[in-house]
């Protein structure tokens, strides 16, 4: 096993804690999150997906207090100008139609997505 350096990559989904989804709906909306991002990285950034292809598609789920903090977030990332995806729910299930729940971010370096995401918690 590779011993991990600040020039990995990796991917972050950032999930908001105060909806109180199921683990199941938790880990359907991260998925829809993190195949939004590969999509866009492999478009926009083919060679910073190719790396983290290659090292095995590292992913963090971290969490936000609500949809204030998660916006934050996002904020950050467009002005970092990193791949990422906020995922709205089409409401079928747990929660009402429209509902941000998560947002992908990258995948980029360990450093430059902890610049933005290295105070949250995990999941």
């Amino acid at each position: 096993m590779a011993i991990p350096t600040s020039d990995d990559a990796k991917m972050v989904i950032v999930v908001r804690a105060d909806l109180k989804l199921s683990k199941g709906k938790t880990a359907a909306q991260a998925a829809h999150a993190a195949v939004n991002c590969a999509f866009a990285s492999k478009k926009k950034d083919p060679r910073t997906f190719d790396k983290w292809f290659a090292e095995g598609q590292k992913k963090v789920v971290l969490k936000v207090q609500d949809l204030k903090q998660l916006y934050e977030i996002k904020a950050m990332a467009d002005a970092s100008g990193l791949v990422n995806s906020l995922i709205t729910d089409a409401g079928r299930t747990e929660i009402e139609p429209g509902t941000v729940t998560c947002l992908g971010i990258g995948p980029s370096t360990d450093s430059m997505l902890d610049k933005i995401t290295g105070d949250l918690s995990m999941l």
